[in-house]
């Protein structure tokens, strides 16, 4: 099923993964689908080309990516194709940690409504953005075999696997609980988030000179 947000419709089950896979689960078809995911319907919905791709992997929910992109600005499915090295790293970070995408993969598509119609320009199009998810691929192997990146993210969220934290992801943890353990610590320490370090990182990953 494709996340689909902003079509004419009252009400939408299918505005983004987490909905989709919501809907799937109330009733009782999560063991039969999985989720297409179009990166551009992902930015419609408001949130970054490749989360709903990580959320759905995250989930086992992954099956195939319909690999369009658009402009954010317009708040319309542009059918673009992606030239965005940084965001194709992204996307083939997560395939490659989920094991491959099989049986699915990534597909194009391209419609009338698109401004670069020529036929020459559907060559561009196609070669371009095929040529950029496999410059993604080959930072998204780099990275992986680095370990840094994923590394830091470990340690970032490590306290979720002791003490209460641990007890509210085994779904264990209530309110009550939660209410002692801060009469009990007070104010929690302040820890910097590091979000140019990460980033930084990041595109170390995605420089051929390095």
């Amino acid at each position: 099923m494709e996340p689909k947000p902003r079509e004419p419709t009252k009400h939408q089950y299918d505005y983004d993964a987490q909905t989709v896979m919501g809907f799937l689960h109330a009733y009782g078809l999560y063991d039969d689908f999985k989720c297409n995911i179009e990166p551009n319907h992902t930015t419609l919905a408001g949130h970054d080309y490749e989360h709903d791709i990580i959320v759905s992997s995250k989930f086992g929910m992954l099956g195939s990516i319909d690999c369009n992109t658009g402009d954010t600005l317009v708040g319309w499915d542009t059918d673009q194709f992606l030239m965005d090295e940084r965001k194709a790293t992204m996307v083939m970070k997560t395939i490659v940690e989920q094991n491959g995408l099989a049986p699915g993969g990534l597909m194009f598509d391209c419609k009338v409504r698109r401004e670069s119609t020529d036929v020459e320009d559907m060559f561009i199009a196609h070669i371009g953005s095929m040529d950029c998810f496999a410059k993604g691929l080959r930072n998204a192997a780099k990275i992986v075999e680095d370990g840094r990146l994923d590394q830091m993210v470990k340690d970032r969220y490590a306290s979720w696997n002791t003490g209460l934290a641990a007890e509210v992801a085994a779904g264990n943890g209530t309110l009550d609980k939660c209410y002692e353990y801060a009469l009990a610590n007070g104010e929690p320490e302040h820890i910097s988030a590091q979000q140019e370090l990460y980033e930084m990182v990041f595109n170390q990953g995605c420089d051929s000179r390095t």
